[in-house]
């Protein structure tokens, strides 16, 4: 609704329309929304007590927020969106937070940014970076537990060989994650596996067959004879040659390398 000279409360003056306004907007009765330029009202949905006794200014600010959703709404578009100052957005972000009524969150892709949410809600992976971050930090040695745990998995059902679905499914109900993961979760590990030259994927045989997985046949060592030379990382080869204190004849790693 449209409270403008031409909308249907033009006939009533201007600051009894902003008082009873206001009232409405307190009592949680009516929604302040913002389109285009032009700031409307419009029947607020039943809502929980915890809203009452909001001012205008605030429960506009919970609203934006409370549309944000989980992904979480930036102080600068609060402030587009609200029409507010950005010392008032301030103030009423810190009214709301007091309230525990909204909570802000970090982007695991730009942490300096700050985000706001309602309060009972979990921020979605986009903004935590899902089951590969622990507080805002890649979280390396689990990524490494959950790769050896899937190579397991294949290593020992060879016959029939597993797929991505029960992988998943013995995962999660061994409870290894902080979060439910997904079977795409649970594909970018099995990449790396194959990446690494541990396992390799089987085509299925028939249409809508699922995809499966097998240590691989021709298994990529460690380490081979011209990955290991120590040539060509020793800090004194420019000084290494025949018949001096340091020579190939000397050298305990160009003997060890030599022997593999």
């Amino acid at each position: 609704m449209v409270t403008g000279p031409t909308g249907p409360l033009a006939h009533i003056d201007l600051a009894a329309r902003v008082t009873a306004l206001n009232n409405l907007l307190r009592s949680s009765k009516v929604a302040l929304f913002k389109q285009g330029t032009q700031l409307l009202y419009k029947a607020a949905q039943p809502q929980d007590n915890r809203t009452k006794g909001l001012s205008a200014e605030e429960l506009l600010v919970y609203q934006v927020i409370k549309q944000a959703g989980n992904t979480g709404v930036w102080t600068r578009d609060l402030k587009v969106r609200t029409n507010l100052a950005q010392p008032q957005v301030t103030k009423m972000l810190k009214a709301l937070e007091g309230k525990s009524l909204i909570k802000s969150v970090k982007n695991v892709n730009n942490p300096s940014r700050k985000l706001y949410m309602l309060f009972e809600l979990e921020p979605s992976r986009e903004i935590t970076g899902g089951a590969w971050y622990t507080d805002q930090q890649l979280d390396r040695e689990f990524i490494e537990v959950l790769r050896e745990t899937c190579f397991k998995l294949v290593e020992r059902q060879e016959s029939p060989h597993i797929c991505l679905t029960d992988i998943t499914h013995f995962i999660n109900s061994k409870g290894l994650a902080r979060v439910e993961l997904r079977e795409e979760d649970i594909l970018t590990i099995m990449e790396t596996l194959i990446a690494d030259g541990r396992i390799e994927s089987i085509e299925p045989a028939d249409e809508g067959e699922p995809e499966r997985y097998r240590t691989a046949v021709l298994a990529v060592p460690h380490s081979t004879p011209f990955t290991a030379i120590p040539c060509g990382v020793c800090p004194v080869m420019d000084q290494c040659c025949e018949g001096s204190q340091i020579s190939p004849q000397t050298c305990v790693y160009y003997q060890t390398w030599l022997d593999f």
